[in-house]
């Protein structure tokens, strides 16, 4: 890990995943978690203000990214729930079988390695009548806009942490064994390749 990914990366993620619009829709996601919630991806903990403890009884975070948890350890300890924190390769985590109520991932497939393996993974470890929460920016409905996209993609995740620009978010939950139970999408402020997004909840195929 360089400098910049060690210490101006966490950095700039914070800034970028926490503006206005970006807050809002996690905030219209987030308080719908209940029980055991595992959050994908937690990075530097900007979720964490949006649980609700009257519904939530415990977190568990997980993220590759483990420079990411010094600002998330600050954020959790400003919060009434338990929160554990875990640096794992997310094709891998290290929870026995149907063990979570709820699953929370925000702005955070874009940048998984393998974000099919992930999700499969996810549904594993969630219980057959619990949801995944999601608020994902991803490919764009517009031609033009999917190819600025692509076109942009190569550059950005060199700078973004490993973020694509491009990803089918309803198609890969379903190659990752969910089907959707509710979906919405919509524009952020800002430029659209970069702001698409989709938010919704999904549950595991039987």
């Amino acid at each position: 890990m360089n400098l910049y990914e060690k210490h101006v990366l966490p950095r700039l993620i914070d800034a970028a995943c926490g503006m206005g619009d970006v807050m809002k829709a996690r905030a219209k996601v987030v308080p719908q978690a209940c029980g055991e919630v595992l959050e994908i991806g937690i990075g530097t903990g900007l979720n964490l203000q949006f649980y609700d403890p009257g519904q939530v009884a415990s977190i568990v975070g997980v993220d590759p990214a483990g420079q990411m948890q010094k600002l998330a350890r600050k954020r959790a300890a400003a919060i009434s729930i338990p929160v554990e924190m875990i640096s794992v390769d997310l094709q891998g985590i290290n929870a026995e079988t149907a063990r979570f109520d709820t699953i929370v991932m925000t702005f955070t497939l874009c940048s998984i390695a393998d974000p099919v393996s992930a999700l499969r993974e996810m549904r594993r470890v969630l219980k057959p009548s619990g949801r995944l929460l999601f608020c994902e920016h991803g490919l764009a409905p517009e031609p033009r806009v999917q190819r600025w996209q692509r076109r942009l993609t190569p550059v950005w995740k060199s700078i973004a942490g490993g973020c694509h620009l491009d990803r089918d978010v309803p198609a890969m939950l379903h190659a990752g064994g969910f089907v959707l139970g509710e979906l919405a999408t919509e524009y952020l402020a800002g430029p659209k390749p970069m702001t698409y997004i989709f938010s919704g909840w999904a549950v595991a195929t039987a």
